[in-house]
């Protein structure tokens, strides 16, 4: 996959989980990603003080990421 391709993988993704977070009152914000396989986003408003946004972000935003761009590794919250 070219870097465009990645990042348009990664933002369908987004869009997929967005409506999920914002029906809590969060959202979701891609920051970067380095070397096409590590990626850094930003979980936004009610995300940021959820006690459960490792979990969302585990469970929720990397898996679905992963199932549009496989070979991504790692995917971070940055604040």
């Amino acid at each position: 996959m070219t870097k465009e391709e990645i990042r348009l993988g990664i933002e369908k993704a987004l869009d997929e989980i967005r409506p999920f977070l914002e029906s809590d009152g969060g959202n979701i914000s891609l920051i970067e990603v380095l070397e096409d396989k590590h990626v850094k986003v930003r979980l936004e408003g009610a995300c940021v003080g959820c006690s459960v946004n490792q979990m969302t972000l585990k469970a929720g935003v990397e898996t679905t990421i992963k199932k549009y761009v496989p070979q991504i590794e790692t995917v971070e919250n940055v604040a």
